[in-house]
């Protein structure tokens, strides 16, 4: 990997920036998940409003995905990720003032956590726009990689709620935030390849084109299972292996590390040997690992063992598949980013919310693993039959210096 030849091609602060703004942003939109065991025990929740609670902030990011995708081919990305940090940090404000006393309030909560979710369609283009095509992999990996604030929130989120209650965590985010939001002001700038803002009706046309319906599926499933797992692994530990909710955070925070840190080397190995291998053994890994620990494995430990292992496929694949979204969609890479986010957050709600209703519904979590690890197999097929097309169109060597 030549480094030299990656640090000069872009703008180091502004990826910085991407990152941090990521990061903290991805924190504050699982943050109903690792607070789930305090919140649901003094709210007196059923499994099932436990599973819509955390799955909530995750759809409402889906959605709000793809409005910010078009914020940002509109305002610029910088711009467009500002709005969305000043609507976050309000929100907070207001429910740590005012407090959050209903099953009904931590839905309308977790709708304007929504918009921190949104944060991945404006902070993956601001920092793509400055990088050639032979470092989209290792640039999208380094800003994806602001994955790992899901840990940050399953880490301290628990012990912050024990020692000064939940509703004071939602006061106690804002002070990272706010220091973010001020570097990021200060650090990051658009690239000078912005393309010039469309009548919003041409943006949606790209849903004719069905690589975009492809890469929607195939993120969907990734980060699905990333996210969905992210924020439902809490409540999982408590409920199934009987851990209080610091140590099931804890369990937790490995998870979600061991996913979001090798997102960037999901993307640096997607450059050097094609995003399409790096899928294809992505989504045999985590359906196998989902596949073992929908059986209820005995100990905690084998649990988690086998998660950290199903999280680091499905990190690897984030890298993977936005390695071959810049290469396929550039002149669209804001828009894309936020139809393709937009999939990947309603795969984390299928995900979250089917947990909930399955051991609703069943006494077990396995159903919901299963038809995961079901959907990982289909879009391996999909995948296959594909990827012929891609390496000879858009994909080809004379096209691009990527591999694809």
């Amino acid at each position: 990997m030549d480094h030299k030849s990656f640090l000069k091609s872009g703008h180091t602060p502004t990826l910085l920036a991407a990152f941090l703004y990521f990061d903290l942003a991805f924190m504050v939109w699982v943050l109903l998940g690792p607070l789930g065991v305090q919140i649901s025990k003094d709210l007196d929740l059923t499994h099932a409003q436990k599973g819509l609670m955390v799955a909530t902030p995750v759809l409402a990011g889906a959605l709000l995905r793809l409005v910010m995708g078009v914020m940002v081919d509109h305002l610029k990305p910088k711009l467009a990720g500002s709005i969305g940090q000043v609507i976050v940090m309000a929100a907070l404000a207001f429910a740590w003032w005012f407090g959050v006393h209903s099953y009904e309030q931590t839905l309308v909560l977790g709708l304007f956590l929504g918009v921190a979710g949104a944060s991945f369609a404006a902070a993956l283009p601001l920092a793509s726009r400055w990088y050639p095509a032979e470092h989209q992999g290792k640039a999208m990996g380094i800003a994806g990689a602001g994955n790992s604030g899901t840990a940050l929130a399953a880490l301290f989120a628990p012990a912050l709620a024990a020692a000064f209650g939940w509703n004071n965590v939602f006061g106690l985010a804002l002070i990272p935030l706010a220091a973010v939001f001020v570097f990021y002001l200060f650090a990051a700038k658009d690239a000078p390849e912005c393309p010039a803002p469309k009548p919003l009706s041409d943006y949606f046309k790209i849903l004719r084109d069905k690589d975009a319906w492809w890469f929607m599926f195939f993120y969907s499933v990734t980060f699905g299972g990333f996210v969905g797992l992210a924020t439902s692994l809490t409540i999982y530990f408590n409920t199934q292996y009987g851990l209080d909710a610091q140590m099931a955070g804890f369990f937790t925070a490995a998870c979600v590390f061991a996913g979001s840190l090798v997102r960037p080397l999901g993307g640096a190995l997607a450059d050097r040997v094609g995003g399409v291998k790096s899928l294809s053994v992505v989504y045999v890994a985590a359906a196998l690992f989902l596949g073992i620990v929908s059986f209820g494995l005995p100990q905690a430990w084998m649990a988690l063992a086998v998660f950290m292992l199903a999280m680091l496929s499905l990190g690897m694949g984030n890298g993977a598949v936005f390695q071959l979204v810049p290469q396929r969609f550039r002149k669209e890479i804001g828009v894309m980013t936020g139809l393709v986010g937009m999939a990947g957050g309603i795969g984390g709600f299928t995900l979250a919310s089917s947990l909930g209703y399955s051991k609703q519904l069943t006494g077990s979590y396995q159903a919901g693993f299963l038809i995961f690890a079901a959907l990982s197999l289909l879009a391996l097929v999909g995948l296959t039959g594909v990827k012929t097309r891609w390496r000879t169109t858009w994909g080809a060597a004379h096209l691009t210096t990527a591999k694809i």
